[in-house]
């Protein structure tokens, strides 16, 4: 035999009750029951736990020792299968966000702020990262959703589509095409390109408009910060391709820049949650995509939503 929980529950409910009658009542046992199991644990312990001749009933000092520990124990062990009904139902568990994209703080943080408010028991972890695999961290469990718009086609990763986005020109009021309808692939051999430091493949603007066309800028340099990338388009040393809801009226005005279409049909692109398949119908999972779908139309300017 070995101490259990319901030895501690039994010897509050005495304590609570002061009756071997109430507390069998209470612990849905019959009296000879209650008495058998603490004739065990007395021997067990080989010492008794109970004063029993006296009224009102009092304890050892091992009944005393063992209460003490049932204080501290038993709200724990309720508190843990609270918990536990919590993650069964899916109002409870971890939601570590990765996040690619610094440009969707824009919309993340006051997603993140109400999300806490909203569901309290869910544990909230952020990191950010250029070089972000969504599938590698997803599978090895470094992150349980990624905001993205890389998408690396694996069965177990699910990816939901956020919104459609477009992708814009930023230049300078001063650059001599600011005035141009929108921008041809043609018009940027002599520009320089400010990108994110991250590889050409995972950038629209040259997997969907200049690698097409076989055209390469005059340099290109990187920026992780899209305040940065601002200022130096605003000074005319460079131009760079960002998501509309960065460039929005706002931005342009304050840093007197233009934001031009890439093509006459523009270049779009979409922002995903890259998800695990098996945690995609957890609620909490879903309580974070559809809050942050509903701030992010109240955000973000130009962009537009996938129909189911």
């Amino acid at each position: 035999m070995e101490l259990e929980i319901r030895h501690l529950k039994t010897l509050v409910g005495l304590k609570t009750t002061g009756s071997l009658v109430a507390t069998a009542e209470q612990l849905k046992l019959s009296q000879s029951a209650l008495s058998h199991q603490l004739k065990v644990l007395e021997d067990y312990l080989g010492t008794p736990v109970l004063v029993r001749k006296t009224r009102p009933m009092r304890f050892t000092p091992a009944g005393q020792k063992l209460l003490e520990l049932a204080d501290r124990v038993l709200p724990l062990v309720k508190q843990t299968e609270q918990q536990l009904s919590r993650i069964k139902t899916g109002d409870s568990g971890s939601l570590r966000i990765g996040v690619e994209c610094h440009s969707c703080f824009d919309w993340l943080m006051p997603t993140l702020d109400q999300y806490r408010l909203d569901w309290p028991d869910v544990e909230l972890d952020l990191s950010t990262g250029f070089d972000m695999n969504p599938t590698d961290s997803l599978l090895r469990a470094n992150a349980d959703l990624i905001i993205t718009s890389d998408i690396r086609n694996n069965p177990e990763v699910d990816y939901i589509p956020l919104f459609h986005y477009q992708l814009l020109l930023a230049v300078s009021k001063q650059h001599p095409l600011a005035s141009e309808p929108c921008i041809f692939a043609e018009d940027m051999y002599d520009d320089t390109l400010i990108t994110y430091p991250v590889e050409r493949e995972r950038l629209d603007i040259f997997t969907h408009f200049l690698s097409p066309a076989g055209v390469e800028p005059s340099l290109v340099r990187h920026s992780q910060v899209n305040t940065m990338t601002i200022q130096l388009i605003a000074s005319n040393r460079g131009v760079a391709a960002l998501p509309c809801w960065v460039l929005n009226k706002k931005i342009l005005q304050q840093y007197n820049i233009a934001a031009l279409p890439l093509g006459e049909e523009g270049c779009w692109g979409t922002l995903y949650a890259a998800v695990r398949s098996e945690d995609q119908k957890q609620a909490y999972f879903a309580g974070f995509i559809k809050l942050a779908k509903h701030i992010i139309s109240t955000h973000l300017e130009g962009i537009s939503f996938i129909q189911p």
